[in-house]
């Protein structure tokens, strides 16, 4: 029975120190930093993409987390806060947090925007009391250079994710996954 204790105990490690690096999920009087980082990332992103700039015009609402950390060694995880927003307007605040299992390494940082395309999938966000990534709307990751075959009337999915600014190494394979939680 000493096995299990061993995986518990760099699990919770690993949550601890993905907590620490994250002030903003335990200090309140960050939001408005929070609203502030999350709208330049998405200008941001916005102006050097034309994939997201163009998803951005199509969208009904965006979903945008400007500071994930990730890290991991066997157990991994990631976590960060964002701001939806509606018409250009923050609405909501929301939580992210992943939990992985495989071979695999490092520390990493990095933003990402949920464009959500359509109102089903916006409403089974503000519905589901906690959204899991892959469970529920299809999620399209989309890729750089993506934006030259993207028009208007190619967008037919429910959400397309848009990584930016990525910082460190992380390295493996392993089993992912990941839910977004209203803060509000």
């Amino acid at each position: 029975m000493t096995k299990p204790r061993r995986i518990r105990l760099p699990a919770l490690l690993l949550a601890a120190t993905l907590a620490a690096l994250n002030p903003a999920t335990t200090q309140a009087s960050k939001r408005p930093e929070l609203v502030r980082e999350a709208a330049a990332a998405l200008e941001s992103a916005c102006a050097h993409d034309t994939a997201a700039r163009l998803l951005r015009e199509q969208a009904k609402a965006v979903l945008v987390f400007p500071h994930i950390v990730k890290a991991g060694f066997m157990f991994g995880g990631q976590v960060g806060d964002g701001v939806l927003f509606k018409g250009g307007k923050p609405t909501g605040e929301y939580n992210t947090l992943a939990a992985s299992y495989g071979l695999q390494v490092g520390v990493q940082k990095f933003g990402y925007a949920l464009f959500f395309m359509n109102d089903a999938a916006l409403a089974y966000l503000g519905k589901s009391g906690g959204w899991e990534v892959g469970v529920g709307p299809s999620v399209v990751v989309v890729d750089k250079g993506a934006g030259k075959s993207m028009t208007s009337t190619t967008l037919t999915q429910d959400v397309y994710a848009f990584i930016f600014d990525q910082k460190g190494l992380m390295a493996g394979i392993g089993i992912q996954g990941s839910k977004i939680t209203s803060l509000d």
